[in-house]
Parts: C-alpha cells; sequence; structure tokens
C-alpha cells in the first residue's frame, strides 16, 4: 500500500479557519470581558463613579409599561418605577404569577398606582396576544411614557410556537418588535418624553448580526439563538431611533450584567452554579432601566446601548461584528411580514 494512502488528510479552507479564529477569539473576549464587568464585582467597582442624585427624581404622573414584570429584572424594574411615584402596568405571561408580584411590589413601595388587568395577562411569543394586548391597552387613550421591553426567552432546545416560530426569536425579536411599533401612537402622546428601554445582553458580543432569524441553517443552539436575538435587539434600538427622531420618542437598549434571576437559574443552571455568590441582584441588573427611565432625554444618546449608567461599545475589539448591522434593513422588513403589520413606507 502506497504511502500516500496511509495518511489522513484534512484541508481546512481559509476561510473556514478563518471563521473558526474569529469565533474563537469572540468567545474568549466575551468571556474575559463578561468576567471583569458582568459580575456583581463589577457593578460595586462602577457604582463608584455612580451619581446619587441620578436615582432621586420622582415621576408621579407618568405612565410606565414593564413586559415581564413578575419575577427577575422586570419585577425589580417595575419596583424601582414604582418607588419613585410611576404609574406601572406590569405585562405577565401568567395571571396568577403577575397577581402576586402586582401585591408584593404595591406592599414594598406604597404606591396604589401599579396594574395589572386581565388583557395585560399577554403571551409575549404571540404576535395575535401583543396585538390583542396593544388594542386594548390603547382603548384607555393614555400617553405611554417608557416602555420598558424586558420579556424574554432562553429555550436550550427548538420549540415551536402554534404560530409557527421559534421561540426565543418569537419572544426576544418578533415580540419586542411588535409591541414596540403598536406602541408608537401612545409614545407619541407622550413625547417629547418618551423612551423606549430594550433589555439586552452582553451575550449579544459574541455573534454578529444575521439574518437567519430563526436559526433555520445548522445544529440549533440556543444560547447562540439567544445571543443572536440580543444583537438584533441593539440593531433595531439603532434603527427605531433613526426611523422616529421626528416623533421626538427616545430608543436606548442596555444590557444588566450577568444577574441571578429565575430566568438564567432555570435556563442556564451550569452557569449559575458556577458563578454562585458572584452574580449581581436582580435590582443591581435593573438598575441601569430605572436610570434610563429617570434621566432627561438631553443626557442619553439616541440609539445607544447602556451597561452600569453609561455608554458601553456594541462591538468588541477585532470580533468583526460592527459591519453586520447593515443587514437590519431586510431584517425589519422581515419581522413587519411575520407580524403582517404594513410596510414601510
Amino acid at each position: 500500500m502506497q504511502h500516500s494512502t496511509l495518511m489522513l488528510k484534512i484541508k481546512i479552507s481559509p476561510r473556514s479557519l478563518s471563521m473558526f479564529l474569529i469565533k474563537t477569539w469572540r468567545a474568549t473576549a466575551f468571556g474575559v470581558y463578561g468576567y471583569l464587568n458582568f459580575t456583581r464585582n463589577g457593578f460595586l467597582e462602577h457604582a463608584k463613579n455612580f451619581k446619587e442624585e441620578d436615582m432621586q427624581k420622582r415621576i408621579e404622573g407618568k405612565n410606565c409599561i414593564v413586559t415581564g414584570a413578575n419575577s427577575g429584572i422586570g419585577y425589580a424594574t417595575a419596583e424601582g418605577l414604582a418607588l419613585r411615584g410611576a404609574t406601572v402596568y406590569m405585562v405577565c405571561r401568567s395571571k396568577e404569577r403577575g397577581e402576586a408580584a402586582l401585591s408584593s411590589i404595591q406592599s414594598k413601595t406604597g404606591n396604589p398606582n401599579i396594574h395589572l388587568e386581565s388583557f395585560q395577562v399577554c403571551d409575549l411569543s404571540s404576535v395575535n396576544d401583543i396585538k390583542s394586548f396593544t388594542s386594548r391597552f390603547s382603548s384607555k387613550d393614555v400617553p405611554v411614557h417608557v416602555l420598558v421591553n424586558n420579556a424574554g426567552s432562553l429555550e436550550q432546545n427548538r420549540v415551536v410556537t402554534p404560530e409557527g416560530f421559534e421561540t426565543n426569536f418569537a419572544v426576544n425579536v418578533l415580540g419586542t418588535y411588535t409591541m414596540t411599533e403598536l406602541m408608537l401612537p401612545l409614545l407619541e402622546k407622550a413625547a417629547p418624553d418618551a423612551r423606549v428601554i430594550t433589555v439586552s445582553s452582553g451575550g449579544m458580543y459574541s455573534v454578529p448580526l444575521t439574518t437567519d432569524l430563526q436559526f433555520s441553517s445548522g445544529k440549533f443552539d440556543g444560547v447562540e439563538q439567544y445571543a443572536r436575538n440580543k444583537r438584533v435587539q441593539v440593531a433595531l434600538t439603532e434603527k427605531w431611533s433613526e426611523m422616529y427622531k421626528e416623533k421626538a420618542i427616545g430608543f436606548y437598549s442596555m444590557h444588566p450584567g450577568w444577574a441571578e434571576t429565575p430566568g438564567v437559574t432555570k435556563s442556564l443552571p451550569s452557569f449559575s452554579e458556577r458563578f454562585a455568590g458572584k452574580l449581581r441582584t436582580s435590582e443591581e441588573g435593573a438598575d441601569t432601566v430605572v436610570w434610563l427611565a429617570l434621566q432627561p432625554k438631553e443626557k442619553l444618546v439616541p440609539g445607544a446601548f447602556y451597561f452600569d449608567r453609561a455608554e458601553a461599545p456594541k462591538h468588541l475589539k477585532f470580533a468583526a461584528t460592527g459591519g453586520s448591522h447593515t443587514a437590519v434593513d431586510s431584517i425589519v422588513a422581515n419581522l413587519r411580514s411575520m407580524a403582517n403589520l404594513p410596510p414601510l413606507n
């Protein structure tokens, strides 16, 4: 047998090798950057630069909607806004958990203006549910000063909703997009003080923007899909800010760092165990959401990404994700079609 037939030849194309190296760098850079900044120690270090007066503003008479408000960062956000006198509308999937959270927040804050009505029970993975919710809420004809897109999903396995969408995408991207677009008329009523705050994730640093919204290509990976979804949220925030600047609505995205929430414990049990005692509290994770809701808009950068009360980069160095945001226009067109919203002019 000839020697050449005994050799195992492995051919790797330059493109494949390049992509492998880039992916490896992204994961490594994200891990190091995250460990140094996203843990509780990172929050305590950054908090040395916080200004106490930034969080002392009262917002009586301001109407705030918080999705996914019954636990974790959503609950802490609703409580933080309620403490400062806001009228808070909690949007939850479960009536029972929502009512328990409502009662708890009213008891802790002494603020009676916290609401969870029957139509505010809404499954954010369902476009039809969101349309039903926004239609009924719009009948109140109240200005919406703050919309917090907090509800999120991290399913490890591919699960398809009754409407035919991959679940993580349905909640994190399609649900967030549909809710925001349908709330625009009520947000305009609160202009120029209206703002939309979308809770993203530092995980988005590990991926570029992709038009494969439902992870149709390759083996499904729930954690990567979640990161992809969160990258879309940041790109959408940029796009909204650009598209609707004449409406005087502020659009901002943020990420809470690595917080110990029921969602993280359920979706990422090994991560929770590995970082036990090092993760942020829900209140620390929600701190920047509340901060963004309280600041004068002239102090904030339209379309920016925030972390620990400061504007943060949207891309890590040498991660080759920066140019990917050019795909956002085609993504918006797809989302409008999926949600059966009229095309943009």
